[in-house]
């Protein structure tokens, strides 16, 4: 299934049916009256999250949502049928934009959470509404309100506890199929993720989920590359783990390039709880290994991690040091294995 985070979608609202100007004409039946029914309600444009979707692939092949228009009233004081509502189902996390791709109408992180977008039509009063003491013979209907047109655009965040960050082949996706079930794509190239990756973690009976997104470039913010465009994927995540070639010569300006990305993208994602990794220390000779982290700790005005994600030395320590900084709201227990049957 391809990824797609964001999607442009037009949605109408029905119009509400006319009211219906209509008098009982029966034999026998000497002042019959007015007997016009109402117009019935137009049907709504709604957003509803479901489980088990994590692209916004359907709004490719489908961007035009028109409800149906209420029904018409009728003599013999009958009601015009509603019309149907229409419902946009979309993953966890998808916030809904206004046109200006600016103003935000809805945030849906909750399964089976709600909102409306477009509301339909009332339908108009027939005649037999205005009946009165004084108006017994009324000749007059509303006419049915008309539906609601609009653009909006749908862009989903993931929902992730910790996310990676990092220059392309600094073994994010390794990492991430390291310590979880997903097999992203791995290469000795850069660019070798297009797209996000999601992996459940476990450590200490504990589980948890790790967003692996592009990785950065210098000027990122400017539009280079494609990591910017899935930097949203991240804001949600309680940690950022920032991963450093330690094979690269200028480790401290790698680390440097991320952070300068992250404050010029703007939002919280620089304010950020992060931990720093120097990764592929398996690659490199410890007196050089201990260079490089002394002048990444110096940067970084904090510790920093050695891992290898090949080798898995230091994995396990990321993943506590990762699991103490998410909120124990978003821990999960690993289901306890249950013990086979005894057989004979």
């Amino acid at each position: 299934m391809k990824f797609l985070d964001l999607a442009k979608v037009y949605i109408r609202s029905g119009a509400g049916g006319n009211g219906c100007v209509s008098f009982r004409r029966e034999k026998y039946i000497e002042y019959g009256g007015p007997d016009g029914g109402d117009g019935g309600k137009g049907g709504s444009v709604w957003a509803e999250v479901t489980e088990g979707l994590n692209t916004l692939i359907d709004f490719r092949y489908q961007q035009h949502f028109f409800a149906k228009n209420g029904q018409s009233g009728m003599g013999r004081q009958r009601t015009g049928k509603d019309g149907d509502d229409i419902i946009l189902r979309v993953p966890v996390g998808t916030e809904i934009l206004d046109e200006d791709q600016e103003t935000v109408l809805a945030d849906l992180t909750v399964p089976g959470e709600r909102v409306l977008l477009a509301k339909g039509g009332n339908g108009g009063f027939g005649n037999l509404h205005f009946k009165s003491a004084t108006n017994q013979a009324p000749r007059r209907a509303n006419p049915g309100q008309e539906g609601v047109d609009r653009t909006i655009w749908l862009r989903l965040k993931l929902i992730a506890d910790a996310g990676l960050l990092g220059l392309p082949n600094a073994g994010k996706s390794t990492f991430l199929s390291a310590t979880s079930n997903a097999r992203p794509k791995i290469a000795d190239y850069p660019f070798t993720t297009l797209h996000p990756n999601l992996g459940v973690v476990g450590i200490d009976n504990t589980e948890f989920v790790v967003a692996d997104i592009p990785g950065l470039i210098e000027g990122a913010h400017e539009g280079k590359g494609i990591g910017d465009r899935f930097l949203g994927h991240v804001e949600r995540c309680a940690v950022l783990l920032h991963l450093i070639d330690g094979t690269s010569d200028t480790v401290v300006e790698d680390y440097e390039t991320i952070i300068g990305e992250l404050e010029a993208y703007g939002g919280v994602l620089a304010t950020k709880t992060r931990i720093t990794a120097l990764n592929k220390v398996d690659a490199i000779d410890p007196e050089e290994m201990d260079e490089k982290r002394k002048a990444l700790e110096e940067a970084v005005g904090g510790p920093v991690h050695l891992m290898s994600g090949v080798s898995r030395q230091g994995v396990n320590e990321i993943l506590r040091a990762l699991r103490n900084e998410i909120d124990d709201d978003r821990l999960r227990m690993k289901p306890a294995e249950e013990e086979a049957p005894w057989q004979p």
